[in-house]
């Protein structure tokens, strides 16, 4: 059983930044795939970026640019760093882990990750 908890969110104007954790459970932490994907009140939640156990990182075009995912095995800690916000990041957003990482699964789809956060919000104002 692996366990997330996120934190970092919180309200910020147009143009700030923020910086989401995800603290997570577990001895093999190096090895998970670490996603995050948010949900915006009525629409359904969505791929933002993940990290692989190499460290490559993917993102979703709307974040590319703005936001980094970093992680510290060390903290078994994945890190959502995100600036120049804008109104339309309003969302919660969730980290999601997977523990195996294999070409099997499609990183990008939330159907890949078997462990979730509780989520976080994250309102940005114009």
């Amino acid at each position: 059983q692996v366990q997330l908890v996120e934190s970092g969110g919180g309200s910020v104007q147009a143009g700030g930044s923020l910086r989401l954790s995800c603290a997570a459970s577990g001895r093999t932490f190096s090895s998970y795939v670490m996603g995050w994907f948010r949900q915006a009140p009525g629409k359904e939640r969505v791929f933002v970026g993940n990290i692989r156990s190499s460290g490559e990182t993917r993102y979703a075009d709307s974040v590319k640019g703005r936001f980094t995912i970093s992680r510290d095995n060390a903290k078994n800690t994945v890190y959502l760093q995100m600036n120049s916000l804008k109104p339309e990041d309003t969302a919660v957003y969730y980290c999601a882990a997977q523990l195996v990482d294999s070409s099997t699964f499609n990183y990008l789809s939330l159907l890949a990750y078997y462990y979730w956060g509780q989520g976080t919000q994250v309102t940005v104002s114009s």
